[in-house]
């Protein structure tokens, strides 16, 4: 491990709301998972709504929506801690109480949060995950975490570039009966509304990245309702083929 790595490993050990707790961890008892709960009274001290954010790499998206409303409180969840590094030390530089910092794998929410204590998801620029369904951040292996930990009719808003997961997540959605609330292909050419002006208010690395290369951003927007009967879309989906060279890059020449 570099050194610069190690560094932040012990400054993200010494930051006051990161949370930190892996698989390994879990088995031998961690005190993190006392927090499920208790987010608003140990963490917050107010109770506002949670908002998290699922792979939340550098934290810059957690700690945008942060800034645009201080009547909520948002948690940044990833496993990657040299990432979320860069977030965590700009909210202790601002001192923004209402921000927090779980590092963890996401599939094991239930562990660290109660039920009905998060209010809304923001899923950003995810892995589109193209050869396993499960590993999918909107699939129905996740979706029963969430509803384990979200209180009913509670909002989930995905955003990315990938038509891939775009149109699994539609079909997905369809399929299961999800109330959807907001669909679009082209979030920066769509009509105005609330969740639509909500989703334009802030944009990723990644985000940028895309619309500076023409790419559309595609936003998708459902209440999470109780189920116990959930079914994975039986379609075919045209692959990514861009993403075969990587995220770094579009591909200009591809193999015919």
């Amino acid at each position: 491990m570099s050194k610069n790595k190690q560094k932040k490993f012990q400054d993200m050990a010494s930051f006051a709301r990161v949370f930190q707790c892996g698989f390994r961890e879990l088995q031998n008892g961690s005190e993190v998972t006392k927090m499920a709960g208790c987010w608003n009274e140990q963490v917050f001290e107010n109770d506002y709504p949670i908002t998290i954010e699922l792979g939340c790499g550098h934290g810059d998206y957690t700690i945008g929506l942060a800034r645009t409303d201080s009547t909520r409180n948002f948690i940044g969840v990833d496993i990657k801690g040299a990432r979320m590094w860069a977030g965590a030390r700009q909210s202790e530089e601002e001192n923004l109480t209402n921000v927090a910092f779980l590092r963890t794998q996401i599939e094991m929410l239930p562990h660290f949060f109660a039920p009905n204590e998060v209010d809304e998801i923001w899923i950003t620029f995810p892995d589109p995950q193209m050869k396993k369904a499960t590993k999918r951040l909107t699939s129905t292996f996740f979706m029963q975490r969430y509803q384990n930990v979200t209180r009913v009719g509670g909002r989930i808003h995905l955003k990315t570039d990938s038509p891939f997961l775009y149109t699994y997540t539609q079909a997905m959605l369809q399929e299961n009966g999800y109330v959807v609330l907001a669909d679009t292909d082209d979030l920066y050419a769509a009509s105005d509304s609330p969740l639509l002006e909500k989703a334009k208010l802030l944009q990723t690395h990644y985000e940028k990245q895309w619309l500076d290369r023409g790419m559309t951003i595609k936003y998708l927007c459902w209440e999470l309702q109780p189920k116990t009967d959930f079914r994975e879309p039986d379609i075919e989906i045209e692959k990514d083929t861009y993403r075969s060279y990587g995220r770094d890059y579009q591909t200009q020449n591809k193999k015919s």
